[in-house]
C-alpha cells in the first residue's frame, strides 16, 4: 500500500464517517468523502482543498454508487481503503414498521453497503491490495426489541462480509467487519426514522427508554485512533469489536447464547444431521 493512501468513506458528513475522514486527512492521506448531503463538509474541504473530495451520494442508488466510485478512483488515481459506514436507524417494533420503512432502511444499511463493495472491488483487485472496512454493530449477532430492523441489516452485512472476505483474500484485499459500539454520532436523532407507536407496545417502549437512558456515548472521534491502527496492520483481524465496554457486552452476549444452546442440548441432539 502506498505511503499516501486514498480513502473512500460513505456517510462521511457526520459522526463516525466524518471522524474517520478527519483522522485520515490529519495523517496525510487523501479522502473521498461521500454523503447524501456534503454541505457539512464545507469547512473540512476548505482546510484540505487538495486532499479531500466531497461527493454527493445516495448509496441506495446502485447506478449512482458505481458512477461515484469511478469518479473517486479517477480523482486520486485509485483507492486503497474503503469504509462502508453509511447507515440509519429504524426505531420501532416489528409489527409497527411499514413496508416502505423496512425497504428504505435495508436499501441503505444493507444493499447500499453491498453496492459499494461491488463497485470498489475491481479497483482494489487490480491493485492487488486494499482494505475494506464494513461497519456493522456490536448487536449484529442478535436482535433487540424496537431496533430489530437495524440489527437485521447489520447482521446481513456481517454475514455477507464474512463470505466476501473469503472470496477476495486471494487478491490481496483484506476485509474487516468493524462491530461498532455506541458512539455519539447523531444516529438516534438525525439518522432515525420512527414508526407510528402502537398502544399495545407502550409499556415495553417505556421500559426500553428507561433502560437505555439519555447517555449519548463517547464522541465519534475517540473511535478514530483504533481505525487508523487497524488499517496499518499487515494482518488485520476479520472481525473487530470497537469499544471498551462494547467488547465486554459482546462477550457476555456470546456466553448467554452458548448457555441457551446448552440448556436445550438434549432436544437438539434428538434429530439427526
Amino acid at each position: 500500500m502506498p505511503s499516501t493512501r486514498t480513502w473512500f468513506i460513505t456517510g462521511a458528513s457526520r459522526g463516525l464517517g466524518r471522524a474517520f475522514a478527519e483522522a485520515a486527512l490529519s495523517a496525510g492521506d487523501r479522502v473521498v468523502a461521500a454523503a447524501r448531503n456534503v454541505e457539512p463538509l464545507a469547512d473540512l474541504t476548505e482546510k484540505h482543498p487538495d486532499t479531500l473530495l466531497p461527493l454527493a451520494l445516495d448509496v441506495s442508488d446502485r447506478r449512482a454508487v458505481f458512477e461515484t466510485v469511478e469518479r473517486a478512483a479517477a480523482a486520486f488515481g485509485g483507492l486503497d481503503i474503503v469504509v462502508n459506514n453509511a447507515g440509519g436507524m429504524l426505531y420501532g417494533m416489528v409489527e409497527e414498521a411499514t413496508e416502505k420503512q423496512i425497504r428504505d432502511h435495508l436499501d441503505v444499511n444493507f444493499f447500499g453497503a453491498v453496492w459499494v463493495s461491488q463497485a470498489v472491488l475491481p479497483h482494489l483487485r487490480a491493485r492487488g491490495s486494499g482494505r475494506l472496512l464494513q461497519v456493522t454493530s456490536m448487536g449484529a449477532g442478535g436482535g433487540m426489541a424496537s431496533v430489530g430492523f437495524y440489527g437485521a441489516g447489520k447482521s446481513a452485512l456481517d454475514s455477507v462480509s464474512e463470505a466476501l472476505a473469503m472470496e477476495v483474500a486471494q487478491f490481496g484485499v483484506k476485509v474487516t467487519i468493524v462491530q461498532m459500539g455506541g458512539y455519539a454520532t447523531g444516529l438516534f436523532t438525525a439518522g432515525t426514522t420512527e414508526t407510528a407507536p402502537a398502544p399495545a407496545y407502550a409499556g415495553l417502549r417505556a421500559e426500553l427508554e428507561e433502560m437505555w437512558g439519555d447517555e449519548a456515548g463517547p464522541e465519534a472521534s475517540t473511535a478514530a485512533p483504533a481505525i487508523m491502527k487497524l488499517v496499518g496492520l499487515p494482518a488485520p483481524p476479520r472481525r473487530l469489536i470497537l469499544g471498551d465496554r462494547s467488547f465486554d457486552h459482546v462477550l457476555e452476549m456470546d456466553r448467554a447464547r452458548a448457555e441457551q444452546y446448552r440448556a436445550s442440548e438434549s432436544l437438539s441432539r434428538m434429530a439427526p444431521g
